[in-house]
């Protein structure tokens, strides 16, 4: 029963952290960011690179943008016609600037940044431990493969039969199928959240 108990809730905290990553949308920088009608027409209108820099730079003067590019112009989007705070980037598959974005992640269909980037760590960790979880669960049934043959005397007392249904090859292979993933993606998962985590400790994004 405890088995079962700590299976569901580590199965709950994985579902609702996953669903979340899924379904909380990205959020665009604010109107703030955004130019006016006026000035889209004026930076437009202006053949000249410097002077559109010039445009730009004006009206970035009272925003909170410190990033610059290569040559140290102010970072623009011309597809969504803002100008982009720091660590502001745009996702080509949402058609849209994402606030503080990471990455587009293709397991959750969905970029992360500013508005899930806290759910994607928890559900990279609820993962981690998930997988764990089962790997450590399963293991003994394993090493009985290895240990009890189908033919071993069992003894009257046992509370556990030594051999039946365990040794067959069909829940041998399920059983090995099923250590064999969850080793598999703890480890992949191991080091894509250690690596999440030295980013958040050094304040950095992977973009």
């Amino acid at each position: 029963v405890t088995y079962l108990v700590v299976f569901h809730i580590l199965f709950v905290l994985f579902v609702w952290t996953y669903w979340k990553s899924v379904f909380t949308l990205p959020i665009q920088p604010g109107k703030k960011f955004h130019m006016s009608y006026a000035d889209q027409e004026r930076y437009e209108n202006e053949e000249r690179p410097e002077v559109q820099r010039q445009i730009l730079a004006e009206i970035a003067r009272k925003l909170p943008v410190y990033t610059r590019t290569g040559n140290g112009g102010i970072r623009f989007c011309d597809r969504c016609q803002l100008i982009k705070p720091d660590r502001c980037h745009h996702c080509s598959v949402c058609a849209m600037c994402v606030l503080k974005m990471d990455h587009h992640c293709p397991w959750v269909n969905n970029c992360i940044g500013f508005s899930n980037y806290k759910f994607f760590l928890l559900f990279l960790a609820y993962s981690l431990l998930y997988c764990l979880y089962i790997a450590a669960t399963v293991f003994k049934y394993f090493i009985k493969y290895w240990t009890v043959t189908r033919h071993s005397p069992e003894p009257w007392w046992s509370p556990e039969p030594a051999c039946g249904e365990l040794t067959n090859g069909r829940s041998k292979f399920h059983i090995l199928f099923l250590l064999f993933v969850a080793v598999m993606f703890f480890v992949s998962l191991m080091f894509l959240f250690g690596y999440h985590c030295w980013l958040v400790s050094r304040n950095r994004s992977t973009l």
